[in-house]
């Protein structure tokens, strides 16, 4: 009897979510190895998805996915992968390998916070980390950056499309080229060369900004901007895929598939907009061509 999945995916986000319960109702072997630290458990309320206009948490769509893929099929285990082996299998902490014919790699983006009290508490809520997102959340609302050099003075040039009033934190304290330093006095960014220390909320909800030196800022919105997030593709580098030079894995565009035959990747792993919706796109697109890719393997 062959006891190798057709399919392991390694991270159980949205996009690995969206895989297992597509490949389950394709009726695939299907394993889910998921370490349960995903980015988008951290974010209490998403905003703009379609059909929940009154927002839904991160947590709430993966306990949900999880039980939508486990009813099709799939078979969804907490742990963390370390290797992947060329002969395609996977082994984890505990040392126990699972043999398969595909992988999906939906390990996506590891986010790096500084630990300031009170960020985790609000983030999605009052606290953001994406304008494409949750720029709109700001509209005409004083809002603060807390951020680090460049990488906070762009987000806070960029929210100027929906507030007329941004402070930058520039809490990492790196230093500003004169281009950008023009360009934040062009917006009439107020920028604030200070440490955040912490974030004063009520179950979430943004009350005021605590600097070094004894300063409260009263506000109920802010959005943060420190860049350096690890993409989590070493696994699949170590195996032979190919990324880009920001550590993101190359797949086609259509079928998802990285330069080895056989493997795939899904979500913020890749090179997009880091939209929970892309990554549902990107997983069930996977999961077509995994399920293509089987049946021809056959």
């Amino acid at each position: 009897m062959d006891l190798s999945y057709d399919c392991v995916i390694i991270g159980g986000g949205i996009a690995g979510l969206q895989a297992g319960i597509m490949l389950g109702r394709y009726r695939h072997r299907v394993l889910m190895i998921d370490s349960g630290r995903g980015r988008s458990s951290l974010c209490h309320r998403y905003n703009n998805i379609v059909g929940f206009p009154d927002g839904v948490s991160g947590r709430q769509l993966r306990q949900d996915g999880i039980k939508q893929a486990q009813s099709s099929g799939a078979e969804i285990m907490e742990g963390k992968v370390i290797d992947v082996h060329s002969n395609f299998i996977v082994e984890t902490e505990e040392g126990k390998p699972f043999p398969t014919r595909s992988i999906l790699f939906a390990t996506g983006i590891e986010e790096k916070f500084p630990p300031i009290p009170g960020i985790k508490e609000c983030l999605g809520l009052s606290v953001y980390v994406c304008p494409d997102c949750d720029g709109y959340e700001i509209t005409g609302k004083k809002t603060a950056v807390v951020g680090n050099g460049e990488a906070g003075a762009q987000m806070a040039v960029t929210l100027k499309d929906w507030s007329e009033e941004i402070i930058y934190f520039n809490h990492g304290g790196a230093p500003l080229s004169l281009e950008t330093q023009g360009k934040l006095r062009e917006h009439r960014v107020l920028v604030q060369q200070a440490k955040v220390i912490e974030f004063e909320h009520h179950r979430g909800v943004l009350e005021a900004i605590h600097a070094e030196g004894g300063h409260r800022l009263e506000i109920g919105k802010a959005f943060l901007a420190f860049g350096g997030n690890r993409i989590q593709s070493d696994l699949a580098v170590k195996l032979g895929a190919e990324a880009n030079d920001k550590g993101h894995l190359l797949v086609h565009p259509r079928t998802k598939m990285t330069n080895i035959e056989g493997v795939w990747a899904a979500g913020d792993v890749v090179d997009h907009t880091q939209f929970v919706t892309t990554a549902m796109g990107d997983g069930a697109q996977a999961a077509v061509w995994i399920h293509k890719w089987l049946k021809g393997a056959r």
